[in-house]
């Protein structure tokens, strides 16, 4: 198999109201690789939350009595602790300049997913409101315009529990199942695979991580061509829940 990595280089600096879908048609054009049947389209959350409006002012929170507690032990600005709180289920685990939260999504993440990096100052992009819908509105519509059969993925960059480093994971989909299930498939030995389940989505979203990067590199929009199993994992019915697991099976809480 051979995968290729393509970073979409036309893509503007967005505000609210802006048409992402619209945005990356046009850069698929101009750059003149055109969209193919199985193309994997990944998107950086804080593109979407820009073009959606998301945005968190935070002069204007006010921090409450339990926002106020987190940040001294945290260390954190007790303005970017309320919206922690805010765009929160739960608050799992506090700790030197880290916070780690259930977000309103049912994500575990460091700071409720909050981005302060790529936007003005003094605000914040949260999660976008909702990423398998706005994967799906921007699936429909390049589908529609090249006539091609493809995915979208909304990607966030997360830590991992144990391990040094953010790598790119995915938050919403959209054409593609996000978990591959192999159970009942054959190891190399014949010997039937009884447990393995693979995140395709946080993998596929992990490569394109390499490409848009987390600085100035100005590529939040990565097209995967050549994913061989495409066709075995699509799903117009995707959604991210299938890799959320369930409060009752999470041994590290």
């Amino acid at each position: 198999m051979t995968i290729e990595l393509i970073g979409l280089e036309h893509i503007p600096i967005v505000d609210n109201n802006d048409d992402i879908a619209l945005i990356i048609k046009d850069a698929i054009n101009k750059q003149g690789c055109l969209i193919q049947h199985g193309d994997i389209i990944l998107i950086a959350e804080t593109l979407i939350s820009k073009a959606e409006g998301n945005f968190i002012k935070l002069d204007d929170l006010v921090p409450s009595k339990e926002a106020l507690e987190l940040a001294e032990k945290s260390q954190k600005d007790p303005k970017l602790v309320e919206a922690i709180l805010q765009e929160s289920n739960e608050v799992v685990r506090v700790g030197p300049k880290f916070i780690i939260t259930e977000t309103k999504h049912g994500f575990i993440c460091a700071n409720a997913g909050i981005d302060e990096s790529n936007v003005g100052d003094g605000l914040a992009t949260p999660m976008p409101v909702n990423p398998d819908k706005s994967a799906l509105e921007i699936r429909k519509f390049l589908e529609k315009e090249f006539n091609q059969e493809i995915a979208v993925i909304i990607t966030d960059t997360q830590g991992r529990a144990f391990r040094f480093g953010a790598i790119g994971t995915a938050i919403g989909c959209s054409g593609i199942s996000p978990l591959w299930r192999r159970v009942g498939e054959k190891d190399l030995y014949g010997r039937e695979l009884e447990t393995t389940e693979i995140a395709t989505a946080d993998e596929l979203s992990a490569a394109a991580s390499l490409v848009m990067g987390q600085a100035n590199e100005g590529l939040p929009v990565v097209i995967i061509r050549g994913f061989s199993n495409f066709d075995d994992l699509r799903n117009e019915d995707s959604k991210i829940d299938d890799l959320i697991m369930q409060k009752e099976f999470d041994v590290f809480r």
